[in-house]
């Protein structure tokens, strides 16, 4: 969780060509970075919070691409589930009331990866959030084309 000030600070520093603009597509809720170990692999806490019907945080930033360990904690009453991305394969964690879950997502490269709750309509409700993977994409994905000014 940050802080008003915290908040602001991450949205500028997600703001702008060639940067996650996602600051300004999701304007609510918290903003988290997962932290890295020193093996490079990153882990971050996700928890739907009771009565709430939100992901906090609502945005988690990665600082690159790789390997990203979440854990997931429903502290509501109700039964949730969390649809997560990954490369290859979506991952599906049913969350009864008050349960927590654990995945292991690999993101290798930058962008906004989505994920929500398919249950019921938690989606409609606003169970939505997003991952920012930063970073730059691998050589071997990058068009052919001239250099383009970076900020």
């Amino acid at each position: 969780m940050t802080i008003a000030e915290e908040r602001e600070e991450l949205l500028a520093e997600l703001s702008g060509q060639n940067r996650a603009t996602i600051g300004a597509v999701l304007g609510t809720g918290s903003i988290g970075k997962a932290t890295e170990r020193p093996d490079g692999t990153m882990e971050a806490t996700i928890r739907i919070p009771e009565d709430a019907m939100m992901w906090d945080p609502a945005i988690l930033i990665l600082p690159h691409g790789g390997k990203v360990e979440l854990t997931i904690i429903n502290d509501d009453k109700n039964t949730h589930a969390c649809l997560l991305p990954s490369n290859g394969e979506r991952q599906f964690i049913g969350l009864l009331n008050h349960s927590k879950g654990r995945a292991t997502l690999e993101l290798d490269g930058p962008g906004c990866y989505w994920y929500g709750s398919p249950a019921g309509n938690d989606e409609g409700r606003g169970l939505t959030a997003a991952i920012v993977v930063g970073g730059e994409v691998p050589p071997e994905a990058k068009l052919d084309r001239p250099a383009q000014p970076r900020p």
